[in-house]
């Protein structure tokens, strides 16, 4: 069986942010932070190292392989900021339409600056995710 390569560590999510070397950037870490925090009720945690996730759920595979993950999370990447929703975007159409510029992976949302969407859709979209993910993985 492949063990996990991304893991929670106990690495500092503040020390990490203050790396993040473009002021804007930094702050809007820091703010979606606070969403996914409220979202959760659970503090930050690095897992590897440069995934700040919140909360976490395990999960099995149909080809037996498991594993856990954070409920939601992001990563200021070099181009965009990624964003973790991990219940995926297909029951979040109107959300998807009103956020504002912005790409979508399978489970990852890109943004360039988080003045590019609307903050309160953004939320809602990471609560409802949030509680999505919950009722899938009790």
């Amino acid at each position: 069986m492949v063990e996990q390569k991304t893991k929670k560590t106990k690495a500092s999510v503040a020390e990490f942010l203050k790396k993040v070397e473009d002021p804007q950037r930094r702050a809007d870490c820091k703010r979606i932070a606070t969403m996914m925090r409220q979202a959760t009720g659970n503090r930050a945690a690095m897992w590897g190292d440069s995934i700040v996730g919140f909360g976490e759920y395990s999960y099995t595979y149909a080809s037996g392989r498991s594993g856990t993950w954070p409920l939601t999370g992001f990563s200021p990447r070099k181009n965009d900021l990624s964003l973790y929703i991990m219940a995926g975007f297909s029951k979040y159409e109107r959300l998807m339409k009103k956020l504002g510029k912005h790409k979508a992976g399978k489970s990852c949302l890109y943004i360039k600056r988080l003045s590019d969407v609307d903050e309160a859709v953004l939320e809602e979209l990471i609560r409802e995710s949030v509680d999505s993910m919950r009722k899938k993985h009790p």
